[in-house]
């Protein structure tokens, strides 16, 4: 029987599943940081990029002439609406 105190075989090894967790629970934790700071950053992204596409007027032809169709008819309209009172 060994007395207190004495090394045995016992618990004297530690096991090969104790050894690797505790060596990879930092490099897990690691990873799981990166990966909540790259969705962080990508949703950021995303959301940026929604919000200043939507603040600039557009400003192309097709856009123009649609709007210069629609003074038009306004016009026509109000003329219309002129003569029928007059």
């Amino acid at each position: 029987m060994p007395k207190r105190g004495d090394v045995t075989d016992q618990n004297a090894q530690t096991p090969p599943q104790a050894a690797s967790s505790q060596n990879g629970f930092p490099l897990a934790r690691t990873l799981v940081w990166l990966g909540i700071a790259g969705a962080s950053a990508a949703l950021t992204f995303v959301v940026l990029r929604a919000t200043l596409r939507r603040g600039a007027p557009a400003s192309d032809e097709t856009t123009a002439r649609i709007q210069e169709l629609i003074d038009e008819a306004n016009r026509l309209i109000k003329a219309l609406d002129e003569k029928k009172h007059a």
